[in-house]
């Protein structure tokens, strides 16, 4: 008997064995986006605290973000399916403005336009600056205007860190084809918890929205207007389509003053500011 329950050990620890190495083979043999998206998780979950970066910390510790941003030339994305082609563009704009940002701080003045230290301070950051990208070179600037708009989906422009404190909000997690609807249903939540994307002020009788409504009012219109409140029908496709971008993560006193639909709507101006930790209790 003893040898029998000897020999039953063995096999299941043979078999242990051989699941453990099938498990290691299958792990050095994923090639997938979201495989070759860890690193960038990784330092998005260290170094991005509630949008912000720090930047400085980053630009000592930048491996992982540097062997992230150089795979991704080699990376053939066009047959994906639909998400993980948008989580990869959305991973690989936010990585480059990192990358842009680390490689450029401190940052030097060089325009009375912007505020010290603004991404915007680095000449051509957005539109002269080039990335070998799935096989192509892209400026920041031609993902957002020509490869995203082809997804037909507005959220991801609220999706975009873009190095600045007016951007959209910078996860602490990379996309993922597998969570990509769950992240993107939470965009409109995160842009009506920020004062840069939404802010009603019910003494001014003002609701002020960010600018990048205005950025991309094409898309917007397209997806959101329709889905507004019967009240504001009188309204321009953009107002409509922002106010039902943000009015389900309102406060409940917030849209009953919407809906006596008395209020001027007016867009911020976007703020450049770097979204730096630095100075906000970050190193």
């Amino acid at each position: 008997m003893r040898l029998q329950i000897s020999g039953c050990r063995t096999k299941v620890g043979v078999l242990g064995l051989a699941l453990a190495v099938t498990v290691t083979v299958t792990r050095a043999q994923d090639t997938s986006v979201d495989a070759r998206g860890r690193n960038l998780d990784q330092v998005l979950d260290v170094y991005v605290r509630d949008g912000y970066v720090y930047y400085r910390a980053l630009k000592q510790d930048r491996r992982l973000l540097d062997a992230y941003v150089n795979g991704l030339a080699a990376v053939s994305i066009d047959a994906a399916p639909r998400d993980e082609r948008l989580a990869f563009w959305l991973n690989a704009y936010n990585a480059l403005v990192l990358r842009t940002v680390i490689d450029h701080v401190p940052i030097p003045p060089r325009s009375s336009d912007y505020p010290p230290g603004s991404i915007r301070q680095i000449p051509g950051a957005f539109e002269r600056l080039t990335h070998r990208v799935a096989g192509r070179s892209v400026t920041l600037d031609q993902i957002e205007q020509t490869i995203l708009p082809g997804f037909q989906d507005p959220r991801v422009y609220f999706a975009l860190g873009r190095g600045a404190v007016g951007g959209g909000r910078l996860r602490s997690e990379a996309f993922t084809a597998a969570g990509l609807q769950r992240q993107l249903s939470e965009v409109p939540g995160e842009c009506v918890s920020r004062a840069q994307c939404v802010a009603v002020d019910r003494t001014l009788n003002t609701v002020t929205i960010s600018s990048i409504f205005s950025w991309r009012e094409k898309e917007f219109s397209a997806a959101y207007a329709d889905r507004a409140a019967l009240v504001f029908r009188s309204r321009s496709p953009i107002e409509r389509a922002a106010l039902a971008f943000v009015e389900p993560g309102l406060l409940t006193t917030e849209r009953d003053f919407l809906t006596k639909n008395e209020f001027r709507v007016q867009y911020a101006p976007f703020d450049w500011s770097l979204n730096d930790l630095t100075g906000r209790g970050g190193q």
